[in-house]
Formats: C-alpha cells, sequence, structure tokens
C-alpha cells in the first residue's frame, strides 16, 4: 500500500508526464491542487511521526508507573489490572478507606487478620465477619466498618 507522500508523487509525476503547464486555467488549478496536497502530505506524515513517538513516549511512562505502583503497593495493587487477573489465586478485594477515600486491595488473608491501617492516612481500618454474609462462595466476607 502506498503512503499519501507516495501518491502524491504519483501525481506529480503524471503531471508532469501529461506536461501540465501553468499556461491553462486547468493546469494552474491541477499544479495548485497537487501542490496543495504535496503540502498535506507532508504534514500528515510529521504528525504520524509524532503520534508514534508520543505513542512509545506514553508506552515508556505506563511501565515506569507500573514499577512505581508495584514499589509503592507490592501485588495488592494490582486488582484493577485486568491482564494480569490469571496470575491471581485468590481473590482480591477493593476497600475504599472513609477517612481519604483511597481505595485499598486486599486478599483474604489482609481479611482474616480483621483489622489494616491505611497506607494513605494511617487511619485504622477494621472488618468485622460473620457465616453467611452474603457471598455462596464459602469464605467468610463481610463489610468494611
Amino acid at each position: 500500500m502506498m503512503t499519501i507522500t507516495e501518491k502524491v508523487a504519483y501525481l506529480k509525476g503524471l503531471a508532469d508526464g501529461m506536461k501540465l503547464s501553468a499556461e491553462t486555467n486547468e493546469g494552474k488549478l491541477l499544479l495548485a491542487v497537487i501542490d496543495t496536497l504535496e503540502d498535506m502530505a507532508l504534514t500528515v506524515s510529521d504528525m504520524e511521526d509524532s503520534v508514534a513517538e508520543l505513542s512509545a513516549q506514553v508506552d515508556e511512562i505506563d511501565d515506569d508507573l507500573g514499577s512505581v505502583e508495584e514499589d509503592l503497593y507490592g501485588d495488592e495493587c494490582d486488582c484493577d489490572d485486568e491482564d494480569d487477573d490469571e496470575d491471581f489465586d485468590d481473590t482480591l478485594y477493593e476497600v475504599e478507606c472513609p477517612s481519604c477515600g483511597d481505595i485499598i486491595c486486599l486478599d483474604e488473608g489482609m481479611l482474616d487478620e480483621g483489622e489494616i491501617d491505611c497506607p494513605n492516612c494511617g487511619e485504622k481500618l477494621e472488618f468485622d465477619f460473620e457465616e453467611g454474609d452474603g457471598c455462596d462462595c464459602g469464605h467468610h466476607h463481610g463489610d468494611e466498618e
């Protein structure tokens, strides 16, 4: 498939081969249209290059952010990462801190401990579990107090 700049170069070649003259009204028009198309093709090509460069930079930033999240939160941060769901044997639960609104991801073991300090504000979050809290999975789940 030809690029836009290649297509415009082809049209310029056709115009040269047809010996279009800038002396006629039609020739002036067609040559001006081809010049305009050439300018547009160069602009589009520059924009494609810029988009590719920005995309690469965004990918790098995303990778860096993933590393920072792992350093800050460890594995518990991955509860929203749909691509890695198959890597976890344990179910993860999201809990919102009532003090600061931070979302904390907890696994079954953390919930079983009954309490945790919010990593953002330090607020003590307590969990109370009773049999049959509405889940049929066989585990004991509860809501944040």
